[in-house]
Formats: structure tokens, C-alpha cells, sequence
């Protein structure tokens, strides 16, 4: 047997032969690589056939190659070769020592270049019916509980289909619903340039993944139908999809009162290229007092009823250009109930705080992206329109020993922008354009039964309702030119460019519904204006071997800041040049190992939400200003890390260290009353902050027990001052986090998976360690086939914390599982909760004070659905 691995973008070379040992015998199944050298990636591999001979087809430009063949039980043949097509005769000797390769298995994995390509087939278990149960179980990717796809501790920057970005960083509705019976393939692209006029001038560090398709023409999805009991269950979920060379499309409609969050579907995890500095993300100024949510899967506490519709369209027009439709309603209603403890900790005391929560929630969200891409070899255009659009509200009650809390929250929000890149070869340079521009709204209104403060709002009385009031408006735009052109193997990007930003807050304060608070203190009337002009200067350099990346980034930037406040008639005033130096570099030490680096300086200023004078009541107990000067604050970041990257024995390993230092011109003062009240105010004070952090992780896949580890640990220790009850302090954290996965095959009538993270969080002044927690967390499943087409499963979970007294939680589930083969579709029953825990104990703790709470969890239940492949 033969493999054939070809690379792309140079003619066509056929290095064939065949592998005998010292005696002129055939060796059937050697293993035979080919490099540029005996430290660059893998350019193309095979395997013997049982007559000894292989035949493999590479395109590269070198003037040599690197030949390197071996055999269990044979010495290693290495030879250096010319980039020609030739016949040659390999040789190899009985060897003593153990061969340190495993054979490449052809049906799991195969290289080209940076591209990694995992057989789905070899991956799927028998229980896996969607693309992302397939992708936890694949070394060297993580999935996080949000969704979020990492690739060696990494978030990946593109999810194509078929190279196709239909989803545009909202790849969850693909990934948890595409069918795995219709995926052949999972392609890592590694070091992935997603725009093809910069994949030669400038390199990348980040991946991507390409999920490859079994037919040209595919239809593919899920719809799902449940009903359940105690109380009254429902669950409902069609998910069509078609993709073609040159139409994709997915639509949704899914609802539930299960627990299940759908809006995950519609999370967006884009990266944007660097520079882009302005979003329309949502700012919540005001809140209602919320409970802790427990750190496991949202269908055993989430009381909610929800609805989603997503549409998500592309067309090629043409070759390279795609016009894309992304557009998703969301509405939800949730309930929370629970108690909180709060303990805060102060340099001369203790302060508790007592409260039983009910809460009612109500989302409403409309967001949408229409984007036109034009991604060619010579030029890249990309125009994208994106809306968001918030109709949200909150209802709770707060329950004290003292009083009983009514609070209510409006919290509507409007944003648009446009965002356009375009490239364009003129001559033998690269011309660019980046155009960012948009707007956003944002109107709340707080109502609290009865208030708090009153020595500061009443003059000490007590009174019965406070009304708080904040209008933001916020517009910018971000316009860049410049251009890109090499210099051998340096490439040089200068570009000139401007900035401006104008947001305004307006917020008053209302006592027992007409009486307006008249005191200046307590309104708003801010002007911000940010302003900038730019040169950003980026020198890239790569060797010719691809074995070192360069990057140093010379940005230089004058600020200019004003903030005036017609309530108080005052203003601020600000202009800083600042140089935001940025450095990286990449080594790659041999085919397998790698090394990286990196230091940056850089600058964070004031926003208007560190800027207003007069008072604002952010929650029931939570009141803040920052009546000080611009916040300023120089930032220095030192991080390093090795890689090993081994395709052919699926290992994956990483370590890392950063170091993060910062010096800050105000220090932020929390004064905390008996009763949990805590106004927050800047002072003018120089302080600093550092942090150090080490992160290490690996995972490997053997095949032979059909068994995937994942192993992680990371460790931080930080530092910083505090102003606690007008007393200077620094606090001192150290957090320890160890997880692990296994996920096996164990016979062929039973699946083992088993998932664990430990964590240790400290926290306290200055020698003097005042909290230290412990949590726990472990989940074991068992999947039994007694046949081929049914399973009966069983999984128990332990949640457990050092700081609570009944902090011990657990959790036993039961379902049963028939798969019917014409109509394909599987009938699931499934018992949770079946020991019917009614509450979960969590603790948590942060800088000076830490959190127990209770919440109410969802009631044992029986859910029955039947879930068909589209």
C-alpha cells in the first residue's frame, strides 16, 4: 500500500524506490518522510507496500530534500536528496536499540504541511452523533463549556466548511448539530493566513479548521422533538443544512424549558484582525443583584423558556466572492432562586451579608451580519454590516433579615457598525484600507424598594423608593491606509491613520417617584471626546527555511482626550504620545518542536465608564463614581513557551510562562458599610500591579485502546494595592487549576468518559492569608451496548468545596438509548437528577471578600425525545 501527500504551489516531483533490510528482503509497512530538512515540518510522507516499494509526490521549491526512512527493529536511513523525480534504493540495518517512531496509520491522520487532516471515521464512537463529539475526542483540540473550539491552548481564528466561513465565529450552531455521518474529515490548519494576497507576506500563529465533507452536494442536520415530566417538559430543535460548491445555508428554529441554553448557538467567537478596536458589544452600567450560577451543566438549574430563530446564508457569486446573510432572534425567560452569603474582609474587620433571591429575567435579543468578501489571490475586499439589538429587563426580590428588596431593571440597547478592509496589489506592493465605523445606544432605568445610602441621598432617613436613570450614546470611526510590500524575506507594513470617538452619558437619580434628586452630585451631563492620529509600522521576517518568524510592531500614536460635564461645569483634558512597541518571535527547532516569545508596552486610558463625576447607583448596594483625574495606565507583557507537535504518534504537548506588569496613575477605594453597602471612588494615586502565570498542558490519542487523554494546568500569583475602608492594602491571589479528560472504548460494549478539574484559590493582605478555598469537580459516564443499536447509559457527578459545611454536591443520571435504521432516527429516555438534589452549596472567593451561595436547582426528571439526522 502506498500514500500519496501532496503539498501545493510548486511543480510536481515523484520521489519513489523501495525499502529493503541487509539482506535484500522486502520491508512491507516502513515508514518514509520527506522535508525540506531535518528540521523543517514534513512536507509529504508514505508507507512501504508489501513488496517494499513507495511512491510519494511532492511540490517544493528547495534545491534538496531530506529523505528520512525507518522501521521497527532497522536503524533509521536519513539522507539528504535533489528536489528531482528519482527511483531510489533504500537499505537498512537490524538495529539494537528500540525505533523511537510509531508507524503512521493512514486511516487517522495524514499531513500536508501545516495541514492536519483526522480521519472522522477512525474518531466516532458509537454514541457520537454530531461533529463536535467527534472534535473533544481529537488530540490537540479542547472544547470549552461556551463552545469555544482550542487548538494547543489557542482559540482558533476561522471554522470553514468545506473552506468556506459561512458562520462567521458563531460556529456552535454547526458544530452541535452538524451530522458526523456526513463529515469525512477534520483539517487543523495550522499557522493559517485566512487572507490569501497576505499568506506569502505575512505568517500567522494562529489555526483554523476545516470540517471536509463525504459528498459535493450534502444535506445534513438535526431536528429533535421532547417531552418530559415534573414539571411539564418540552423540547424541540430543526436544524436544516445544505452545503454546495456554492451555496451554504443553515436555519434554525429551537425551544425549550429543559434548562438547555440555546443562545450558545449564536455565541460569537470571532477574532479580528489587529487594529480593530471599536465593537458594539452591550455595556451593562446598571444590574440587579444576581445569584452565583453553579459551575456545571446549565439543565440541572437553568428554569427558563426560551426561543430561537437563526438564518445563515452563503452564495458565491463568483469565484472567490461570497455574499453572506447571518441573522438570529433570541428570546428567553429564566427564573433564579437561591441565597447568598457575602463576607468581606477588610484590613480592621469582617462584614456579613445574608440574601435570599428570587429573580425573573427576560431576554430579547435581535443581531445580524451581511457580509460581502472577495478572498482572490491578488486582491481582498471585505464589507460587513452588523446590527445588535437589546430588549432585556429584570424583576427580583431580595429577601434580608432586615428588609425585603424590590428591584427592577429596563435595559434596552441599539448598535451598528460597518466595518470595510480592502487590499489591492499595485506594482509589486500590497495598497491597504481599513474604514471602522458605527453607533450604539443605551437606555436603563433601576428601580429599588426600598433604597440604601440614606445618609448620602436622605440625610440619614430612610425612605421608600430610588429611581436611577443612564442614557449613553456612543459614536466612532477608525479610518487607515497604508501598504505592504517585501523585501526578500522581510516584509515591511507602515500604515497612517486616524481616529475619533464621541459618547455621551447623561443619568439622574429620583427619590419616591416624583422628587428629583437636585444635588449636583447625584447627575451627569458628560461629553467624552477621544481623537487619535497614527503611523503603525509592522516589520515581519521569515526565514527561507520557514524554521524563524519575526515580528516587530513600532506603533506610534498621539491621544488626545476631553471630557467636559455641563451639571458639574468642569472638564478634563489629556494628550499623550505614546509608543506601543510589540515583539515576536517563533523557532522551529526540529519537525516537532517549537519555540515562541514575546514582549509588548502598551498604553490603556480612561473610558467614559471610569469618567464621570456624580454618583451612580450601579445596583441595590452598589453606588460609584470617579471623580479624578484620566485614568492612565502603562502595561508591560513578557511571555515564552515551547510546543511539541508529534502527527504520527497524535501527541500534543505546551508550556508557558507570562509575565504581566502595570503602572496605574488611580487607585480605586471601596468603603463597605455594616449592611453590604459599597461605594466605590477613584483616588489619585500611584500604584502597580503584576502578575505571573504558567500554563502547561497535553494530549494524546492511542489507538490501539481507541482512548483520548487530555491533561492541563495552569497557576497564577498576583499582586496589586487596594484601598479598603480608606486603609491601603495589598492583596496577594494565587489560583491552582489542574482538569483532565478520558475518553475510551473500552470493549465493544462499553464507553468510559471521565472529566475532572481541581482548583485552589488564595487570597489575603500582606502576610496574612485570610481565605484559601478548594473546589472539586468530577464526572463519570458509562455507556453499555448489549447491542449495536441501543445503549443504556449511567453517569454520577461530585461537586464539592473546601469552604462550605454542606458544600458536598452529587448528582446521578440514567438513560436508554434505541436507534432505529429505517427511518433513521434515535429514541432517547433519559432520567435526571435522580437523586432529586434539590440545591447546590458553591463557594467562591475573590480579592477581599468570598461568596457562599445556594441555588435552586431543577426537580428529577423524565425527558423522552426523538432525534432524527436531516
Amino acid at each position: 500500500m502506498s500514500i500519496f501527500i501532496i503539498s501545493v504551489g510548486y511543480s510536481q516531483k515523484e520521489i519513489s524506490g523501495q525499502v529493503l533490510d541487509d539482506q535484500d528482503e522486502k520491508l512491507s509497512g516502513a515508514t518514509v518522510m520527506v522535508s525540506k530538512d531535518s528540521v523543517s515540518p514534513i512536507l509529504a510522507y508514505g508507507i512501504s507496500d508489501a513488496n517494499g516499494k513507495f511512491k510519494i509526490a511532492v511540490k517544493n521549491e528547495s534545491d534538496s530534500l531530506f529523505l528520512k526512512v525507518s522501521y521497527i527493529g532497522f536503524g533509521t536511513f536519513k539522507k539528504t536528496i535533489q528536489n528531482k523525480s528519482q527511483t531510489l534504493e533504500v537499505k537498512l540495518s537490524p538495529s539494537s536499540e528500540s525505533l523511537k517512531e510509531v508507524l503512521v496509520k493512514s486511516e487517522i491522520l495524514q499531513q500536508r504541511g501545516d495541514t492536519l487532516s483526522f480521519s472522522v471515521a477512525a474518531f466516532k464512537g458509537k454514541n457520537d452523533r454530531v461533529i463536535a463529539d467527534v472534535l473533544k475526542k481529537i488530540p490537540g483540540i479542547d472544547i470549552r463549556p461556551n463552545g469555544q473550539i482550542f487548538y494547543r491552548d489557542e482559540p482558533i481564528q476561522k471554522y470553514y466548511i468545506e473552506g468556506l466561513d459561512l458562520l462567521e465565529g458563531r460556529y456552535n450552531l454547526a458544530n452541535d448539530n452538524l451530522s458526523a455521518e456526513a463529515v469525512s474529515k477534520v483539517e487543523i490548519l495550522e499557522n493559517h493566513q485566512p487572507v490569501k494576497v497576505l499568506d506569502s507576506l505575512e505568517f500567522s500563529e494562529r489555526a483554523s479548521i476545516n470540517i471536509k465533507l463525504k459528498k459535493d452536494i450534502t444535506y445534513s442536520g438535526t431536528a429533535t422533538a421532547g417531552i418530559g415530566a415534573a414539571p411539564l417538559l418540552w423540547q424541540a430543535n430543526v436544524t436544516p443544512m445544505i452545503f454546495t460548491k456554492k451555496q451554504q445555508a443553515i436555519f434554525t428554529y429551537q425551544s425549550n424549558n429543559t434548562g438547555s441554553d440555546v443562545s450558545r448557538e449564536i455565541r460569537d467567537f470571532s477574532i479580528n484582525f489587529l487594529g480593530d478596536q471599536f465593537t458594539i458589544d452591550k455595556t451593562d452600567w446598571l444590574s440587579i443583584q444576581n445569584i452565583s450560577e453553579p459551575p456545571f451543566s446549565q439543565e440541572r438549574w437553568l428554569d427558563n423558556n426560551v426561543h430561537l430563530g437563526s438564518a445563515n446564508i452563503l452564495q458565491r457569486i463568483k469565484e472567490n466572492i461570497d455574499l453572506k446573510l447571518n441573522i438570529s432572534y433570541l428570546n428567553d425567560y429564566q427564573q433564579q432562586d437561591g441565597s447568598t452569603q457575602t463576607r468581606y474582609f477588610t484590613p480592621t474587620d469582617t462584614i456579613d451579608v445574608i440574601e435570599n433571591t428570587n429573580n425573573h429575567l427576560y431576554v430579547s435579543t435581535l443581531q445580524g451580519k451581511l457580509t460581502l468578501e472577495n478572498n482572490a489571490d491578488k486582491n481582498y475586499l471585505k464589507n460587513q454590516l452588523e446590527f445588535n439589538g437589546f430588549w432585556n429587563a429584570a424583576r427580583g426580590v431580595i429577601d434580608r433579615p432586615d428588609t425585603k428588596i424590590k428591584q427592577q431593571l429596563d435595559n434596552p440597547f441599539f448598535g451598528i457598525k460597518n466595518d470595510l478592509r480592502l487590499l489591492r496589489t499595485v506594482g509589486k506592493q500590497l495598497i491597504t484600507f481599513n474604514s471602522n465605523t458605527g453607533f450604539t445606544e443605551n437606555n436603563q432605568d433601576l428601580m429599588v424598594q426600598p433604597g440604601h445610602f440614606e445618609a448620602i441621598f436622605n440625610d440619614g432617613d430612610p425612605y421608600g423608593e430610588i429611581q436611577q436613570l443612564v442614557s449613553t450614546r456612543k459614536i466612532y470611526t477608525d479610518n487607515s491606509a497604508g501598504f505592504t510590500k517585501a523585501l526578500g524575506k522581510f516584509t515591511i507594513t507602515p500604515k497612517f491613520g486616524f481616529s475619533f470617538q464621541h459618547q455621551q452619558l447623561d443619568s439622574d437619580v429620583f427619590l419616591n417617584e416624583d422628587d428629583e434628586v437636585l444635588d449636583v452630585n447625584f447627575k451627569n451631563r458628560t461629553e467624552f471626546l477621544q481623537s487619535s492620529v497614527y503611523f503603525k509600522n509592522a516589520f515581519r521576517f521569515e526565514s527561507k527555511d520557514e524554521t524563524w518568524n519575526l515580528r516587530l510592531s513600532t506603533p506610534l500614536e498621539f491621544k488626545s482626550f476631553n471630557l467636559e460635564d455641563d451639571n458639574f461645569e468642569d472638564s478634563r483634558n489629556l494628550d499623550r504620545l505614546i509608543f506601543e512597541p510589540n515583539f515576536y518571535v517563533r523557532k522551529k527547532i526540529s519537525a516537532f518542536w517549537e519555540a515562541n516569545a514575546s514582549a509588548r508596552f502598551s498604553y490603556n486610558f480612561g473610558e467614559i465608564q471610569q469618567l464621570y463625576y456624580g454618583f451612580l447607583l450601579k445596583g441595590y448596594r452598589n453606588l460609584n463614581r470617579y471623580n479624578a483625574p484620566i485614568s492612565e495606565e502603562q502595561k508591560q507583557n513578557y511571555s515564552g513557551g515551547v510546543r511539541y507537535r508529534n502527527p504520527l504518534k497524535q501527541l500534543f504537548l505546551n508550556a508557558s510562562y507570562s509575565y504581566a506588569y502595570s503602572e496605574n496613575n488611580l487607585l480605586y477605594s471601596s468603603n463597605i458599610g455594616e449592611n453590604g453597602t459599597t461605594i466605590l471612588e477613584a483616588v489619585a494615586r500611584n500604584n502597580s500591579f503584576d502578575n505571573h502565570s504558567f500554563k502547561a498542558g497535553g494530549s494524546k490519542y492511542f489507538r490501539e485502546l481507541k482512548t483520548t487523554l487530555k491533561l492541563n494546568a495552569s497557576y497564577n500569583l498576583s499582586k496589586r494595592q487596594q484601598l479598603l475602608n480608606n486603609t491601603l492594602a495589598e492583596v496577594n491571589t494565587q489560583n491552582l487549576n489542574l482538569r483532565g479528560s478520558l475518553e475510551t472504548d473500552i470493549w465493544s460494549w462499553l464507553i468510559a468518559n471521565y472529566s475532572g478539574n481541581f482548583s485552589t484559590y488564595t487570597s489575603g493582605f500582606e502576610g496574612n492569608n485570610f481565605q484559601k478555598i478548594e473546589t472539586h469537580q468530577h464526572i463519570m459516564e458509562l455507556y453499555f451496548y448489549p447491542k449495536d443499536n441501543q445503549y443504556l447509559s449511567l453517569s454520577g457527578e461530585y461537586y464539592g468545596n473546601s469552604l462550605s459545611k454542606n458544600g458536598d454536591n452529587y448528582f446521578v443520571n440514567l438513560g436508554y438509548q434505541f436507534t432505529f435504521k429505517k427511518p433513521k432516527m434515535d429514541l432517547n429516555l433519559s432520567w435526571r437528577n435522580i437523586l432529586n438534589t434539590d440545591t447546590f452549596i458553591n463557594a467562591y472567593n475573590s480579592q477581599y471578600y468570598y461568596v457562599q451561595s445556594s441555588y435552586q436547582l431543577r426537580p428529577s426528571q423524565v425527558l423522552a425525545t426523538l432525534k432524527f439526522s436531516l
